[in-house]
């Protein structure tokens, strides 16, 4: 009889239960198309006597995922319970000392300890996968390591967020300001602990940072990444742009150019009709670029018990098949620490910003253009309340550094009634 490969399972929530579920569930067609059983031996959790929907009974229980890691009957630990540090990481790190393999959905965990994870795996001879953690159940680890390694990749980009999409989308759909689409999303469960790890970028951010180790051969650099939240994004800017055939979306982009690896996940501006601007509610989509293949995309669900667990059950099916390559595609030895650099590439730019009702105000906005090299398109004022006039400009091309600057001398002018924000037009 083939050996099977026994799992231990740290985490229960939504992801660690519909993957108990699959196991359960679909026991004969995992062992069809991994050429063993696939069984858990052992589970841990916080809470022990929670109702979690799904019978434990048969399961060893540990109260220390670390313990749960080093049991002799655990071929696999799973590691579902999140947080860049704390038991996740010493759990995951025991796992690999005793010579377990590790699946894990933590983006956060292998974004800023991911390199030190991937050398202690690869000189023990197991493998960590992590599927689960960038874009839910899409496969996009798997084409970038495996259907895509064939070709030197250009360009990552990506809508990463399923919360960051749905508000945008709602705040579009029911013509409904940004707080109180927060508040609904936050009252149906979409929002971390920590809102800010959505809505801040950081969530994205951390799954970008991944996507660019395995694409371009670079360590796993997060702190170089230039984040912004959707936070500051009105009612007014979603319905300006989409006068102007643009949709708003918080979108990550990552490239290798000869001045350094460009990371950034920002609110821009892309169009309507392409298939980044189609994306909707909590849909993810990222698009990956190649001198082969020339562009793809990949889209699907981003989170949920069901996508999230699938992609788990695809990692562990590859570990039983005796699939091993290294954790972000080269061996960790061989990935180049990155250069950040900040994107040097032309867009035009969308800026909003209230003005003061002073004479000449708007003249001191255009000289600040025209000081920093920055051509307009177009510009729009909006009806004037008597102490403040709503402006809209677009630029021609021109680089972030100049827009920068140029805000910054909007600032020094003395005629605004508000921070403007800055927004990049991206072609698609």
């Amino acid at each position: 009889m083939t050996t099977p490969l026994r799992l231990g399972i740290a985490g229960l929530g939504t992801v660690g239960v519909g993957v108990v579920k699959i196991v359960r569930q679909k026991a004969t067609l995992l062992e069809q198309r991994t050429g063993r059983p696939v069984v858990i031996s052992a589970v841990s959790a916080r809470s022990k006597g929670k109702d979690r929907g799904v019978n434990l009974s048969g399961y060893a229980w540990e109260d220390d995922a670390v313990a749960l890691a080093k049991r002799d009957d655990v071929d696999v630990f799973v590691e579902l319970m999140g947080g860049e540090n704390g038991p996740a990481k010493a759990s995951i790190e025991a796992a690999i000392a005793a010579g377990k393999h590790v699946v894990t959905a933590n983006k956060a965990l292998l974004a800023h300890h991911g390199q030190s994870i991937a050398a202690a795996a690869e000189e023990k001879g197991v493998v960590v996968r992590y599927e689960a953690a960038v874009a839910g159940g899409i496969p996009v680890i798997k084409a970038l390591t495996e259907g895509l390694a064939g070709n030197e990749i250009s360009r990552v980009m990506g809508v990463m967020n399923g919360t960051c999409n749905y508000i945008l989308t709602r705040m579009q759909d029911a013509g409904l300001p940004y707080d109180e689409v927060f508040a609904e999303a936050d009252a149906l469960g979409y929002l971390e602990a920590d809102p800010n790890l959505d809505v801040g970028g950081i969530d994205a951010g951390h799954k970008l940072a991944l996507l660019a180790s395995i694409a371009f051969g670079t360590q796993v650099s997060f702190d170089s990444m230039e984040l912004e939240g959707i936070q500051r994004i009105s009612i007014e800017d979603i319905n300006l742009a989409a006068d102007m055939g643009f949709k708003i979306k918080l979108l990550g982009v990552a490239q290798l150019t000869g001045r350094g690896l460009e990371q950034r996940m920002t609110p821009c501006l892309v169009p309507e009709d392409s298939p980044l601007g189609q994306l909707t509610g909590g849909t993810n989509m990222v698009v990956i670029e190649g001198d082969a293949v020339e562009q793809i995309v990949l889209r699907g669900p981003g989170a949920g018990e069901g996508p999230t667990a699938s992609a788990v059950i695809g990692d562990i099916c590859d570990v039983a098949r005796g699939v091993q390559y290294p954790t972000f595609g080269v061996p960790a030895t061989e990935l180049i620490a990155p250069t950040p650099a900040h994107s040097n590439s032309p867009a035009p730019y969308y800026l909003r910003m209230s003005l003061l009702d002073r004479p000449g105000a708007l003249a001191k906005i255009a000289a600040a253009l025209g000081e920093t090299g920055v051509s307009i398109d177009r510009m729009r004022q909006r009806h004037n309340d008597g102490t403040a006039a709503p402006v809209l400009i677009v630029t021609h091309k021109t680089q972030r550094a100049a827009i920068n600057d140029a805000i910054a001398l909007m600032q020094d002018s003395g005629v605004l009634a508000s921070e403007p924000v800055a927004l990049r037009i991206e072609t698609i």
